[in-house]
């Protein structure tokens, strides 16, 4: 194994971990931001460290389709490309390839599509999909897989599973092992217990430095996804570290957490964060909204991020409504902030081994939901 993972403590099925790679060690449980193609959208690589992101997300499918992963290989690979000096995990573009739908053709070896870019020919298979996040550089590199939809019969997901399991197999095969360097295989199998054990074993008889879970947060709502966890995570190697792919709000990660996950990705915080939404301890806010607009307060008095220290919900709002980029700037900061604060939390708490107390507390205080403010004297 050529990334590191060492355990250093739990409190019940939560983990409290420290991955070592290429370009650093990552503390988990640790959110990754997306930075897809090569930025964290609206924000400064600076920006992201300053929030406690130690490390980010890029992807095969869009770097491969622009602006190239050899141009990128050429130019010093992704870190410096991108000016991110940490860790970085890339996507292994399955989700991506999948989602296109009419574009693509998939076979037993792999997948032809067509791009949304400018409509030329590519093939992905696993071992190319392997050789470009090589030519990237990433630190931490994901099997190729066939991402199941949903809903989906058992008999469909069973045939997607096995194809991604024979596609792990293949990819862990041309992977260039490297101090620093690690591959991750992804458990497939849909909500159907069986096929995600079937999953676990297959990925760990062919032997990975992580396991991710993949085809979640897919529709299936948090009460499935959960009751998914609840029977994979404690079959996957304990000495490795655990990935749920996609996930998610926060609610969602404080909830995986507690079953045992290491490491999450999710657009949403920066998404929202450019759609005038802001996630606080006191849950979610839509800053278009009126009753923001005389609001001389800060997003979350806790928060220490720019946003929040230096603007009142009044200015946020004005930014929103006046189509101002810095608005989307502010927010996606706050977000990414937030999501970093829950994860120190949870660290903290897993050490302290009051994680159930920490839990009840997060929960309590975001059924409160927002104050409003104080009306103000005419």
């Amino acid at each position: 194994m050529s990334v590191g993972f060492d355990l250093l403590g739990t409190d019940g099925l939560a983990r409290r971990g420290r991955i070592t790679t290429a370009h650093g060690t990552v503390e988990t449980p640790a959110f990754m931001p997306v930075g897809t193609a090569g930025t964290v959208k609206a924000m400064l690589p600076q920006s992201v460290a300053e929030t406690g992101a130690e490390i980010v997300l890029g992807n095969t499918f869009h770097l491969m389709l622009r602006p190239g992963a050899e141009r990128v290989a050429a130019l010093g690979g992704l870190h410096r490309f991108m000016n991110w000096p940490k860790p970085i995990l890339t996507d292994s573009g399955g989700f991506q390839v999948m989602s296109l739908k009419e574009l693509r053709k998939l076979d037993q070896d792999g997948v032809s599509f067509r791009s949304p870019v400018d409509g030329s020919q590519h093939r992905l298979t696993p071992e190319r999909s392997i050789a470009i996040q090589d030519l990237l550089d990433a630190d931490i590199t994901m099997s190729f897989d066939e991402c199941t939809t949903w809903p989906v019969e058992e008999a469909a997901a069973a045939e997607s599973m096995r194809l991604s399991m024979r596609w792990a197999e293949r990819g862990r095969r041309a992977f260039r092992d490297r101090a620093g360097y690690g591959l991750f295989g992804i458990v497939q199998g849909s909500i159907y217990p069986a096929l995600r054990a079937e999953s676990c074993r297959r990925l760990a008889d062919i032997g990975f430095d992580g396991y991710a879970v993949g085809g979640l947060a897919v529709g299936e709502g948090q009460e499935m996804m959960f009751r998914t966890l609840d029977t994979t995570a404690p079959q996957l190697p304990a000495d490795r570290p655990r990935y749920l792919m996609g996930v998610g709000r926060p609610a969602d990660i404080v909830g995986a957490v507690k079953r045992g996950i290491d490491m999450f990705d999710c657009v949403m915080p920066t998404r929202a964060g450019r759609t005038a939404q802001a996630f606080t301890r006191r849950g979610e806010l839509n800053l278009r909204n009126a009753r923001h607009r005389d609001d001389p307060r800060p997003l979350d008095d806790r928060c220490g991020c720019p946003a929040c220290a230096d603007h009142s919900r009044a200015y946020l709002h004005h930014l929103i409504r006046s189509e101002e980029i810095l608005g989307a700037m502010l927010l996606t900061w706050h977000n990414l902030q937030y999501y970093q604060d829950i994860m120190r939390g949870l660290r903290s708490a897993i050490e302290g081994r009051s994680l159930d107390s920490w839990i009840a507390a997060f929960e309590a205080e975001q059924a409160l939901g927002d104050i409003p403010p104080c009306p103000t004297k005419p």
